[in-house]
Formats: C-alpha cells, sequence, structure tokens
C-alpha cells in the first residue's frame, strides 16, 4: 500500500469519525450516518489495500 493509499484511507476515517462526532452534538441523524459510512469505507479501502499487498507477497 502506497503512503498516499495510507493518507486518503486515514482521511476518510478521520474525516468521518468528525462528522460522526459532529452529527451526534447537534442531533443530525443524517450526518451522524454519513460519517459511519465514510470510516466504514475508509476501513474497508484498508482491507482491500491489505488483500492486493498479501498477493504481492
Amino acid at each position: 500500500m502506497g503512503i498516499s493509499d495510507k493518507f486518503d484511507n486515514a482521511t476518510d476515517k478521520i474525516g468521518g469519525h468528525a462528522k460522526e462526532k459532529t452529527g451526534e452534538a447537534t442531533g443530525d441523524d443524517e450526518l451522524k450516518a454519513e460519517g459511519k459510512g465514510d470510516q466504514t469505507k475508509g476501513h474497508l479501502k484498508d482491507a482491500a489495500e491489505n488483500v492486493k499487498d498479501a498477493f504481492k507477497n
């Protein structure tokens, strides 16, 4: 996994966490759900990159 991939995935997870917490604080369930979705996207991208790396080795 390249450094830019790691950065992009971390950005998705961190940004998603921030959205989720903002949604919780403001009572915005849509923003909260969007944040959880962004975090999940980051985790899935990490998993896909790990699978690719496993096959390279």
